[in-house]
């Protein structure tokens, strides 16, 4: 599988599936069965047809099947149902409705109409999905960001959670998940692989910090010290904001272009226009920052030719007039507004960060101070004092670094990548009652 393929939805066939008239029932079961395609949704006219002559001894699985039967299309002696199927699946799809009678016609994708959308990550990278499924169905035109998505996360919570010692535990924990030992934790099973990539980006800043619960000494500094380098900590954080927000308007005019074609991508806000303002931004910061007149001038014209561009899009979508202007100055201002209110959101990459190695720096101190009291009633208070702390300031970080990372990656990266929903593929099947009855 080539990588355009895997970053993008499984390409979808527009189908009609052509049988005898008197075996509309057979092809149906068939169909339920092989769950390879989506039909369209019943009219509202079957539907209202069909529940007039609801017959009392009907059940779902009944009326489903007079509903599928009273939507079909009958030509001469022959009857068609449309829908959706995987194109790979064609093959499979026609062996499956032969037996019947039946064939697949491939048509054309009517206009205006959007494909339902399945996903192909595969192994460990469908776990990735979940992040975005959360937030929304990946419209069939867009690329598919799970795989970069769940990179981003789990580097951003391992950012907030770098600690060699709390990593290993969530390593644990993720390979619990996965051996399925816990009842309570198999549903979880399919996500161990997201939850141990978590682990290892913690593990990673662990080293990075010289923390293992806390700064024990266990391992030497390789960067720097949360609490002591604040500021270099801040501004990494900010320059890795910019960089995946860079990142998620790249996808953006990717998706736009797959969208709405080189108008659309050029005057969405995100879009090359807001790309544009962004680097802008960027240019105008890195200028005032190190004094580079040419690099501000250049940010300051590239800001103009950005604001005209995304002025011109919104005012297109207001519908134009006084009231469309309003409109798109006020969406403009916003624009403005929010992507430097997105950017100064990663600053807390370092905020939770620096809360974290100073919760398990208090855990510590507090254990060294019962320690070196010298007594058995103080040692003893020392292990309780650094497991119950310990235990509290895993739980309690690995719950904010968790919320944190998902709210940057919905609110300032997602809200870029995505400018509509798409609708899952949802393959046909007869309701499950009365199965055995019809066996």
């Amino acid at each position: 599988m080539s990588w355009r393929d895997a970053v993008r939805p499984v390409r979808m066939q527009r189908v009609a599936l052509v049988v005898p008239v008197d075996r509309i029932r057979e092809l149906l079961d068939q169909l339920s069965s092989a769950g390879l395609v989506e039909l369209d949704p019943v009219r509202s006219d079957v539907e209202l047809a069909v529940v007039a002559d609801r017959q009392p001894e009907w059940s779902a699985r009944e009326a489903e099947l007079q509903r599928r039967t009273a939507q079909a299309v009958e030509h001469g002696p022959v009857t068609a149902l449309l829908g959706w199927t995987p194109a790979g699946a064609l093959s499979e799809l026609t062996d499956a409705v032969n037996p019947v009678g039946g064939s697949v016609v491939p048509l054309p994708s009517p206009p205006g109409v959007q494909p339902p959308t399945l996903l192909r990550q595969q192994g460990r990278g469908r776990s990735f999905e979940l992040i975005v499924q959360t937030y929304t169905t990946v419209p069939y035109a867009d690329v598919d960001p799970s795989l970069v998505a769940g990179i981003a996360y789990v580097a951003m919570f391992g950012m907030m959670f770098g600690d060699v010692g709390h990593g290993l535990l969530l390593l644990l924990g993720a390979l619990l998940v996965r051996s399925g030992r816990v009842a309570r934790l198999a549903k979880l099973r399919p996500v161990w692989p997201f939850l141990a990539g978590a682990a290892a980006a913690s593990l990673v800043f662990g080293f990075l910090y010289g923390e293992m619960f806390g700064p024990t000494g266990l391992v030497p500094v390789l960067w720097l010290s949360p609490v002591e380098d604040v500021t270099t900590l801040l501004l990494t954080a900010l320059g890795v904001g910019a960089g995946l927000l860079g990142a998620a308007y790249g996808l953006g005019i990717v998706n736009r272009f797959r969208e709405g074609g080189s108008g659309y991508a050029l005057y969405a806000r995100t879009g090359v226009a807001g790309s544009m303002l962004f680097l802008a931004l960027a240019g105008i910061v890195g200028g005032a920052y190190f004094g580079i007149g040419g690099l501000l001038i250049a940010a300051v014209l590239l800001a103009i030719a950005g604001l005209v561009l995304t002025f011109t899009g919104l005012l297109a979508g207001s519908g134009g007039g006084a009231g469309g202007v309003l409109q798109a100055s006020v969406e403009l201002f916003d624009v403005v507004v929010r992507l430097g209110s997105n950017l100064v959101s990663f600053a807390r990459l370092a905020a939770f960060g620096l809360t974290h190695a100073a919760l398990a720096g208090i855990v510590w101190l507090g254990t060294v101070a019962l320690w070196d009291s010298g007594s058995l009633s103080g040692r003893l208070g020392a292990g309780l004092v650094l497991v119950v702390g310990t235990t509290v300031a895993f739980t309690l970080e690995a719950l904010v670094a968790g919320i944190q990372a998902l709210r940057l990656e919905y609110y300032e990266l997602f809200s870029r990548v995505f400018e509509t929903d798409g609708r899952p593929f949802r393959p046909w099947r007869l309701p499950a009652e009365d199965l055995e009855v019809t066996s």
